[in-house]
């Protein structure tokens, strides 16, 4: 399974206005530029950030962009969900409407457990948290 790229590209806006929380507006081109992602592609991004009410946008010259919640207060199972459209793993766990056989379907309980400790993990780590290092560490290959 592979996240798309909008929640990735996401997570590093929200990570990168994480870090500047406090200072002002940033503008989309130079989070661009220090995350090495094209400005339209944030613009597309940033539009379902906004309507959640994440990201707040201002005009002018000294306009930009700022978080509209601190960093402890969004969690990154937030922002993946909101991005992926879901916080299911697969269309078949949001019941019959997405799957005729979903009723019948002796793999869909594993793909909604699968999909519930996924974002009971993503759910329980906060911008913030990134920002600190703090409750994540990579896998060993022991």
């Amino acid at each position: 399974m592979q996240l798309t790229a909008r929640s990735l590209y996401g997570t590093r806006l929200l990570l990168d206005m994480a870090e500047y929380y406090g200072k002002g507006p940033i503008k989309l081109k130079v989070i661009a530029t220090r995350q090495n992602i094209s400005v339209k592609y944030l613009e597309q991004i940033v539009r379902p950030l906004k309507s959640a009410n994440y990201i707040k946008g201002f005009c002018g010259p000294r306009g930009g962009h700022i978080l509209s919640k601190p960093p402890d207060q969004i969690t990154v199972g937030e922002i993946v969900a909101l991005l992926e459209g879901s916080s299911f793993l697969t269309h078949c766990s949001n019941g019959s409407k997405f799957c005729t056989r979903s009723e019948k379907c002796l793999t869909r309980n594993l793909w909604i457990e699968a999909s519930r400790v996924l974002f009971d993990c993503l759910n329980q780590i906060t911008f913030a948290d990134l920002l600190l290092g703090k409750g994540i560490s990579p896998l060993s290959n022991a």
